[in-house]
């Protein structure tokens, strides 16, 4: 059978729909982006979400402290664990609300940490602030894992958060700690958790040694802790967590996610041994990447590490490359994906935009370790070169800049026209420079029905996108559209670090 080839020149052969959004764009693709200034605002953007004391250098005013009492009330379990008071100040909102859900922020850590570790020579002045942005989080990581035999996995209520439209500066909800233990497991929380300290040690480790080694240690504790007492988070906190962020790929990927990030960071065959002999507890779907399934990314990952490259064939490359083909719209295969008319990639649920930047983070990963072995890859009867992959994703980091058929960054701050209402309280709300007085917890229910702008603009944030139909209706109350997420800009930080430079 007669193969075609894809990559090096062009495009190749593609379906015609998502060759001319690609060449076009809906006749808005031939917009040229300033990728550098998009990488500023995408790490801007955390300090909007920062939790807790904020420093002087911060640079987005309008917020100010917040949630300087977490966990000051009666944690959840302290009759089965002990815990009568812990000092669990800092970290971030994951999205528009007030809640610190730990298990997405620490994958949002991971991946900011791996977008630094891959794409560090490409940060140029921003490397500093990337960081920062770190380091925010793995202290607060250091607070939730102090106490052996213990994670938190949550600090607030979530249902009594979002019963409220208010500041992070005014909250009056109860803000109880939630936590796992060896009697109460949660390894999916623990090992991601275990994962991003791991992976950030990696990236601070040249500025900081000393706290780097802290790091890595912790990681290596909490992996302990995370595989030795193993159990989801969903049976120990269901009723807390499964509205938000239920667990439902279970908890081995992130325990041989850890382990690999583990092995990244050390060296030590112990936790190349830990993926290898745990193989075959890595068999979910090798298309799925995000905050719950880390599959993709374990393949990805450990291709490119190499300590599996005795195996024959290997796995990790094989369901790599699977999901590589899963993602090509010019591959034979069977498609992971959708692509809207605009050239979006698109998979079902809400908030998009998290697939988009992670699955493209995954592809511009491997495209550069395949072309560092000179290696194609077999889609069929396809023959894929890999500068296709960087081609793909770039089309992706494109659309969400403004090369799409609304002519609309989804990057707020960025480019002329963007989301005006995004979904986000502090966002929406007027600042307390503005108006000092307290919002109660139904104070702002105007603001989220108003269809004014957003009073303050969340540089950076990047909400959940338009629909399959490449529609974007700019509704605050249309929250899987407008809504921003930390774990949505992470791999995007990465992404346009190269594209600055590339």
């Amino acid at each position: 059978m007669m193969k075609k080839v894809v990559g090096k020149v062009g495009v190749g052969l593609v379906f015609m729909g998502i060759l001319l959004a690609e060449l076009v764009g809906s006749s808005t693709g031939a917009i040229r982006h300033d990728y550098g200034d998009a990488l500023s605002k995408s790490i801007l953007f955390f300090e909007g979400q920062r939790s807790g004391k904020l420093p002087p250098s911060q640079r987005m005013t309008w917020r100010k402290d917040s949630g300087l009492r977490d966990s000051f009330q009666k944690s959840i379990g302290e009759s089965q664990i002990g815990i009568k008071h812990i000092d669990l100040v800092g970290g971030y909102y994951d999205a528009g609300d007030n809640i610190k859900f730990n298990f997405p922020m620490a994958f949002t850590t991971t991946m900011l940490a791996w977008s630094v570790a891959d794409f560090k020579p490409f940060m140029g002045t921003e490397l500093p602030h990337a960081l920062e942005a770190i380091q925010w989080a793995t202290d607060y990581f250091l607070k939730c894992t102090r106490m052996p035999g213990i994670v938190f996995a949550q600090v607030g209520e979530g249902f009594a958060d979002h019963n409220c439209w208010e500041r992070p500066e005014d909250m009056d909800t109860p803000r109880n700690p939630f936590a796992v233990s060896k009697k109460y497991p949660g390894s999916e929380v623990s090992a991601e958790m275990a994962a991003a300290l791991a992976a950030s040690s990696i990236v601070l480790r040249s500025s900081n040694r000393t706290y780097a080694a802290r790091l890595l240690s912790r990681a290596k504790t909490v992996f302990e802790f995370a595989n030795t007492y193993q159990g989801s988070y969903n049976d120990t906190l269901g009723h807390w967590v499964c509205s938000f962020y239920c667990s439902y790929s279970g908890y081995q990927d992130e325990l041989i996610w850890a382990a690999t990030w583990l092995y990244r960071a050390t060296k030590l065959p112990y936790y190349s041994n830990y993926v290898l002999n745990n193989i075959h507890k890595n068999r979910g779907n090798f298309a799925e990447f995000g905050w719950d399934t880390k599959h993709a990314g374990i393949n990805v990952l450990v291709s490119k590490l190499g300590f599996a490259k005795h195996l024959q064939p290997n796995p990790f490359v094989t369901n790599a490359e699977n999901f590589v083909c899963s993602v090509l719209p010019e591959s034979p295969t069977t498609k992971s994906v959708a692509y809207s008319p605009g050239g979006l990639l698109f998979k079902a649920g809400g908030s998009n935009m998290q697939h988009t930047t992670a699955i493209s983070f995954l592809l511009l990963v491997y495209g550069r370790y395949a072309s560092s072995l000179k290696k194609t890859i077999q889609c069929g009867n396809v023959v894929v070169n890999p500068p296709r992959l960087a081609q793909v994703a770039k089309r992706q980091v494109d659309y969400i800049l403004g090369g799409n058929p609304l002519s609309m960054s989804y990057m707020v701050g960025y480019g002329k026209k963007y989301p005006q209402r995004i979904h986000h309280r502090g966002s929406s709300l007027p600042s307390t420079d503005v108006h000092p007085e307290k919002l109660e917890c139904q104070g702002g229910t105007s603001y989220f029905f108003s269809s004014n702008p957003n009073p303050n603009v969340l540089v950076g944030a990047v909400v959940g996108g338009p629909d399959i139909n490449d529609k974007y209706p700019d509704s605050r109350a249309d929250f899987p559209h407008s809504e921003p997420a930390t774990y949505i800009n992470a791999p995007l930080v990465g992404l346009l670090a190269f594209y600055k430079a590339h």
